[in-house]
């Protein structure tokens, strides 16, 4: 496996790589759910990158940058052990040198919701994936489903700006209490790790509404909201539409219902998709959130 620094590294590295190429991107501190999308990857690619980058510009002042989980050596050796080609690992100063001033702007859909509780946040997002597709110049990139406006607005930029790459988008990986998994669980003591699931049953209570016939999005979000853990605060708890995360009244398969809620200082995000049930059919169908691009 091969750990490249710098972008005439990286080309130089890739040039010489049998395709398809799959791109992994991801600010360490990896977990299971990072490691299934590297495995997909290995599934459908012939070569396997892997970026690791804790990103400035998609935290915001106050934010959690500087005590963001980093583990560099056991992420190396994990993806290592998971068949990765090559690890691209930059510096902040070889990803925004001295005069950087270039951005990309994610539009209305980087203003809602996440974008909304984090000012600039996805523009951040969207600037450092655009970089790292131009130096990996990969044929597929992978991305979790938990991240599901994440998602959104890099399939957007991907169409916008006619960018030569497939996104795919992998499911959300999840504990046995259903909690989703992400680098900032380890945030959590005791008491908020205990009371964290409940964001996801609030999910399973919006969709179970839906399905039951509720068309009415506030009623529908009422019935999640009565399940969330008093020890947690609510950022945010909806039902929008999974390309443009607008909220309309009425409920309109396929749509995704959305949860952010802050466990002491930390705050945690998850969504569960919305679909229609097929007719004639009494059975829940699967949800699942694999090939929805993220």
């Amino acid at each position: 496996m091969l750990i490249a620094r710098t972008p005439g590294q990286v080309r130089e590295a890739v040039a010489g790589f049998a395709r398809p190429l799959g791109l992994v991107p991801t600010m360490g501190a990896l977990h299971a759910g990072h490691l299934a999308l590297v495995r997909r990857a290995r599934e459908e690619c012939r070569t396997v990158a892997a970026s690791i980058f804790v990103n400035p510009l998609q935290f915001g002042p106050g934010e959690d940058y500087d005590r963001y989980p980093r583990a560099f050596e056991g992420d190396v050796a994990a993806l290592r052990e998971a068949g990765v080609d090559l690890v691209y690992a930059p510096d902040a100063a070889t990803m925004y040198p001295p005069g950087f001033g270039a951005a990309v702007d994610p539009g209305p859909l980087g203003e809602r919701f996440e974008g909304a509780l984090r000012p600039g946040h996805f523009r951040g997002v969207a600037t450092v994936c655009v970089k790292l597709f131009a130096t990996v110049s990969p044929d597929r990139v992978y991305f979790g489903a938990k991240d599901a406006q994440q998602v959104a607005v890099l399939a957007r930029i991907i169409a916008d700006l006619n960018l030569p790459v497939e996104l795919a988008v992998c499911p959300t990986v999840r504990e046995p209490d259903g909690l989703a998994l992400s680098s900032r669980n380890v945030y959590l003591d005791a008491e908020q790790r205990a009371a964290a699931p409940s964001i996801h049953r609030a999910l399973e209570v919006i969709v179970a509404a839906v399905r039951d016939g509720e068309t009415d999005r506030e009623r529908a979000v009422a019935r999640g909201r009565a399940e969330l853990a008093p020890q947690l605060r609510e950022a945010y708890l909806d039902i929008v539409d999974p390309a443009t995360f607008a909220a309309p009244r009425d409920i309109r398969p396929p749509a995704l219902a959305i949860a952010s809620a802050w466990a002491g200082e930390t705050r945690l995000i998850d969504n569960e998709p919305i679909v229609a049930v097929p007719s004639g059919r009494d059975e829940a169908p699967v949800l699942h959130d694999s090939g929805r691009s993220a």
